[in-house]
């Protein structure tokens, strides 16, 4: 008995290290398989968003999007089919998500330049999302590489694990804690709102109701644009996150804490009172350099979320399908 126990745990020693290794997430996953992977997605994104630099903010809500739901596995891509509803149409992402299109052109360039379906669709949002980042005057971070493809979609997953613009304080937490991201990680993420826009129909609850903390000024020139009344022609008017929402900047910050947070859940990370996530908010209103690193390290943190690995999926060819078997 002694000695099998002695020879599986020799054994075990052995392939142990070696299975994890092989999950192992790593920078350079990519550099002999094809060097030109990484090259030719930052000169696309670096493109198309220098041309719309709305995209970025898009791909990086994508990234984000993809992870909160079943792990960062480009389930978010796959398009419904007849045997599954996929998470295109969750209450989170529908007429919402943007940027499939370029997914879909930056797969097809790197079909070609790695000569054959080498790169994942997981590792490309992963990939866009921090050259999106670098594009808009945000600090570079290094990509750990090496996801594979989902063959499944789950949209109960993304209505459920995905945070609502309407969500509190206490759901937030919750959600990230869930896929064990601290409270800086959910203030740090949430920075990437320092990008983009938001919709008249997301702003109404809160530029409207009597019990918001809003900034009264602020509100009022919200409301400007965004009438009462829903279902109007002003539902998808866009108004910016921030008042530079080209630029990976810490005005997001400052703009909570002047009440002047555009959601209901960006004034939820500042309440006034004396909070650690108040004292979060504070530091990087006041150090943009501080939130560009930490925003970087987190976003580190945000993929690897349940990513799969080796043998787990695969590698799509097109990323709105599975492939063929």
């Amino acid at each position: 008995m002694l000695f099998w126990t002695l020879y599986f745990t020799l054994i075990t020693a052995i392939i142990l290290p070696a299975t994890q290794a092989h999950r192992k997430l790593t920078p350079d996953y990519y550099d002999d398989m094809c060097p030109q992977a990484l090259p030719t997605i930052r000169v696309m994104v670096e493109t198309v968003v220098g041309i719309q630099p709305r995209m970025g903010a898009s791909l990086v809500r994508l990234h984000f999007h993809d992870c909160f739901a079943k792990g960062c596995d480009g389930s978010v891509l796959l398009d419904d089919s007849p045997t599954m509803v996929g998470e295109k149409t969750a209450a989170p992402n529908n007429n919402s998500l943007r940027g499939f299109e370029l997914v879909d052109e930056i797969k097809a360039t790197l079909n070609v330049a790695c000569f054959g379906n080498v790169v994942s669709c997981a590792d490309i949002l992963a990939i866009a999302a921090r050259d999106s980042v670098v594009a808009l005057g945000g600090s570079s971070y290094e990509v750990l590489l090496g996801r594979r493809d989902s063959t499944c979609a789950s949209k109960a997953e993304a209505n459920s694990n995905i945070p609502s613009p309407f969500s509190n304080l206490t759901e937030m937490l919750s959600k990230f804690q869930a896929h064990n991201l601290s409270a800086e990680d959910l203030v740090l993420l949430s920075g990437a709102h320092t990008l983009g826009f938001a919709k008249c129909k997301t702003l109404r609850n809160r530029i409207y109701n009597e019990t918001s903390t809003i900034d009264p000024d602020f509100a009022r020139s919200l409301k400007a644009k965004c009438h009462r009344a829903a279902g109007g022609s002003d539902d998808e008017e866009l108004s910016p996150l921030d008042e530079t929402p080209a630029a990976f900047d810490a005005g997001y910050y400052q703009m909570l804490t002047q009440r002047k947070g555009m959601l209901h859940t960006d004034q939820e990370l500042f309440k006034g009172d004396g909070s650690e996530i108040d004292r979060l908010v504070k530091r990087y209103a006041e150090d943009a350099g501080a939130f560009k690193e930490g925003f970087g390290e987190a976003m580190v943190r945000l993929g690897s979320i349940k990513p799969l690995t080796g043998r787990e999926g695969e590698v799509r060819e097109n990323c709105r399908v599975v492939n063929r078997r």
